[in-house]
C-alpha cells in the first residue's frame, strides 16, 4: 500500500525534465530501431514493439536508454514509456529526460502516467482533431510532488504494482491477439459467398458542431477520440465534450444510440490506428454524431448489424480503408472509398454463430482488464492525494 508523502514541493515541470530535441533523419542515425505512437501501449510504461528506421522517412527524433518517450498528439491516449535501448521516435511525441537532481528517473515516468498529469497535459492541448502539447506550454505548469528522498521509498511500492499489472498486461495482449484472430478468420472469403459493403448498407455523414458551443454538461459529442481500439465508444473525462440539450432536438436526425454502428474518416496520420476504426454503441452511449465520423445503417435483411461490425473490426478491412484513403496532410475516406468492400455472407444462423463466439471472447477480454485496473488501484489513489493537495492549494 502506498502511504501519503509527509511534505510536497512545487516544481515547474522544466525543472523535472529536459526536452532532448536531437532531430535525425531516419538513414543517418545509426540507430536501428523505430518507436512511432503505434507501438506504445497506454497505461503502459514498457516498449514491447518498434519498427526498423528503413521503413520511415523524414526527420525524427533520436533518444537513449532510460529517456521518456511521451505521446504529445492526443494526450487522452495516455501514452508513456521509457526506452531500454537507443533508437529514434516519431515527431508526435515528445523525448524528455528526467533532472535528478529534483526527481528521481524512476519516480518521473509514474508520476506522467497520472491523471493528475495527464488531464492537465490534455488540458493545454491545442487542435481539435489530434490535440497536441508543446514543450513551451508544459514547461511552465507546475506540479506538487514528494521530496526526493521520498520518491524513492514510493518507487518501490509503485514499481511492485507495476509487476502485477505486467502480468496482466500480457494476458490482456494475449486476448487480443486471440480476438483479432478470431475476427480474421470470420472476414475470410474463401469458400464463402460475398457481396460488396455498399449493397447491404448505406452510411450517413456526421455534421458539424462548433466548438464555441461546449457546456460543461449536456448532450454528448461522438468525436474520433470517443471510438476506442476495443471496438466500443469510450467516454473517459478528458475526452468528452457536452452540447446544450436543446441542440439533441434540433439534430434529431443525428442521435447515435445503442446498437448503431461507427466509423472514424478523418486522420492525420495512419501510425495511430484511427483510420477506419469502428466501432458499436452500446447501452449508455447516446451522442451526436460528429463530423468526420459515419454512421452506417438501412441494413439489407439477409445481414446482422453486427455481424458487420465484427467484419469491419478485421485486419481485411483495416487494410483496405488505409488503402483506399486519400489526401496528403489530413488522410479521408469517403463511401466510395468503402462500398466495394467485399463482406462474407453466410446464412443468418451462421451469422449468430459469429456474433456469439466474439461476444464471448469479449466478454473475457472485459474481465481481465477489469482486473488489470483493479491492480493499479493503489498508485491510482495515490496519485489522487496529489491531485487532491495540487487543487488545494492557492
Amino acid at each position: 500500500m502506498l502511504e501519503r508523502p509527509s511534505k510536497l514541493v512545487s516544481y515547474r515541470f522544466d525543472q523535472l525534465a529536459d526536452q532532448i530535441n536531437k532531430r535525425v533523419m531516419p538513414d543517418e542515425a545509426d540507430v536501428d530501431r523505430y518507436v512511432g505512437l503505434e507501438h506504445l501501449d497506454p497505461d503502459s510504461l514498457r516498449i514491447r514493439r518498434w519498427g526498423d528506421t528503413s521503413e520511415v522517412e523524414s526527420t525524427k527524433l533520436l533518444f537513449q536508454p532510460g529517456d521518456i518517450i511521451f505521446g504529445k498528439r492526443r494526450v487522452y491516449q495516455r501514452k508513456v514509456a521509457v526506452a531500454d535501448f537507443e533508437g529514434i521516435c516519431s515527431a508526435h511525441a515528445m523525448v524528455l529526460r528526467a533532472r535528478p537532481d529534483t526527481v528521481l528517473p524512476e519516480f518521473l515516468p509514474f508520476f506522467m502516467q497520472s491523471d493528475l498529469f495527464m488531464e492537465r497535459a490534455l488540458s493545454i492541448s491545442v487542435g481539435s482533431l489530434s490535440p497536441t502539447i508543446n514543450w513551451k506550454a508544459l514547461a511552465t505548469e507546475e506540479f506538487l510532488l514528494p521530496l526526493i528522498q521520498e520518491q524513492a521509498r514510493l518507487v518501490e511500492a509503485l514499481k511492485a504494482s507495476e509487476e502485477v499489472s505486467e502480468t496482466l498486461f500480457q494476458l490482456t495482449t494475449q486476448t487480443r491477439q486471440l480476438r483479432q484472430a478470431t475476427l480474421d478468420h470470420f472476414a475470410r472469403l474463401d469458400g464463402v459467398s460475398d457481396t460488396s459493403f455498399g449493397s447491404l448498407c448505406e452510411m450517413q455523414n456526421g455534421r458539424p458542431f462548433p466548438g464555441d458551443s461546449y457546456v460543461d454538461k449536456g448532450v454528448r459529442l461522438l468525436r474520433p477520440g470517443n471510438l476506442g481500439s476495443s471496438g466500443y465508444l469510450e467516454w473517459s473525462e478528458s475526452a468528452t465534450k457536452y452540447l446544450p440539450t436543446h441542440v439533441e432536438s434540433e439534430a434529431e436526425a443525428f442521435i447515435i444510440d445503442e446498437g448503431d454502428l461507427v466509423i472514424n474518416l478523418t486522420a492525420q496520420s495512419l501510425e495511430e490506428g484511427f483510420m477506419g476504426r469502428v466501432c458499436l454503441a452500446r447501452e449508455g452511449d447516446k451522442s451526436l454524431l460528429n463530423q468526420r465520423i459515419g454512421r452506417f445503417r438501412s441494413f439489407a435483411d439477409e445481414v446482422l448489424p453486427e455481424f458487420v461490425f465484427r467484419v469491419l473490426q478485421s485486419s481485411r478491412f483495416q487494410t483496405h480503408a488505409i488503402r483506399m484513403c486519400e489526401g496528403s496532410k489530413i488522410k479521408h475516406l469517403f463511401w466510395e472509398h468503402l462500398s466495394p468492400f467485399k463482406v462474407p455472407l453466410p446464412d443468418r444462423d451462421e451469422q449468430v454463430q459469429v456474433i456469439q463466439a466474439c461476444r464471448s471472447i469479449d466478454e473475457q477480454l472485459n474481465a481481465v482488464q477489469l482486473r488489470q485496473r483493479h491492480a493499479l488501484l493503489d498508485r491510482t489513489k495515490f496519485f489522487e492525494f496529489l491531485a487532491s493537495e495540487s487543487n488545494s492549494q492557492p
